[in-house]
């Protein structure tokens, strides 16, 4: 079953999967993570044994703009996703998280790290395997680099990076989708997956090679690392570790709980309130590490 609150990404899964894009099969739901009451009618259809739980918001500079947005679905909307699950008995449920979450500085990295602590709280509460998987950039997925650089070069450019020295892990969609589904099998309650993706590599790199593939003559600006941005993600945080005990690429990294009865919607919004634009977005941040 498919849930998304996006029509026109449903439509193309279904075509990727199906060989047509109807919409009219009972395997493609239209609802919304921040919808509780809706949540919990179909997962009480489906009775689901098995969530992957991808839905986000995953724009770094969006949400360092918007932090409510990060907060009502990246935390408020797994909660939901996991309270829907413990209610019809849903055995594994994978959540997808992302490298930004380790040592997080951004209002994404601290609002996916909640939802690895509140999948982690779920986990101990219900001795199931609830756990996450923690990923770095996946090449060629929306929204990611490759397909930006494509479409810029296609329109002359420049290309934009942000520092010339800025590295990231990359992954395939295949890479990706194979270590969700081995999370589903291998990882234990409370724990995120973090697979090893080798070296990291520098962002500049890959858009000379790209412009050099082009045969165009096409320029690289560079527009200086965005609010909460880091020049280099880390996989591991501070205090994890980096236990390898089912396979070699694999890394077991246990999360702390958090309670969701400890979640401050209400600190959050008058953090916002108090300092304008992104110097609120930088005290929001600093309340989430406390808060999860």
């Amino acid at each position: 079953m498919l849930v998304d609150r996006d029509e026109s990404g449903l439509q193309q899964t279904q075509i990727d999967i199906d060989g047509n894009g109807l919409l009219t099969s009972d395997g493609i739901v239209l609802a919304d993570i921040r919808d509780p009451a809706k949540l919990q009618q179909v997962f009480e259809h489906v009775r689901p044994q098995v969530v992957f739980h991808a839905a986000a918001l995953k724009h770094l500079t969006l949400l360092e703009r918007f932090p409510e947005e990060a907060w009502k679905t990246n935390v408020l909307g797994t909660l939901n996703v996991l309270r829907a699950a413990r209610s019809v008995g849903t055995t594994t449920f994978v959540n997808v998280s992302t490298d930004k979450a380790a040592n997080p500085t951004s209002v994404l990295g601290h609002s996916k790290r909640a939802a690895e602590k509140l999948t982690s709280w779920f986990a101990n509460e219900l001795g199931l395997r609830y756990v996450s998987v923690r990923f770095g950039n996946v090449i060629g997925s929306r929204g990611s680099m490759l397909p930006t650089f494509i479409r810029l070069i296609s329109a002359g450019g420049p290309l934009t990076v942000t520092h010339p020295e800025a590295t990231r892990y990359f992954m395939t969609i295949r890479e990706a989708c194979q270590l969700v589904i081995q999370a589903g099998a291998i990882a234990r309650g409370g724990e995120v997956l973090i697979l090893d993706m080798g070296e990291p590599v520098r962002i500049q790199d890959i858009a000379r090679r790209m412009i050099a593939m082009s045969g165009k003559d096409i320029d690289i600006v560079h527009t200086g690392l965005r609010p909460g941005e880091k020049l280099h993600e880390e996989l591991v945080g501070e205090g994890e570790t980096d236990e390898r005990p089912f396979h070699p690429l694999i890394s077991h990294a246990s999360v702390d709980p958090l309670d969701p009865e400890e979640l401050d919607r209400d600190a959050w919004m008058s953090l916002l309130g108090e300092r304008p634009g992104e110097d609120a977005s930088a005290e929001v941040a600093g309340t989430t590490a406390r808060k999860g």
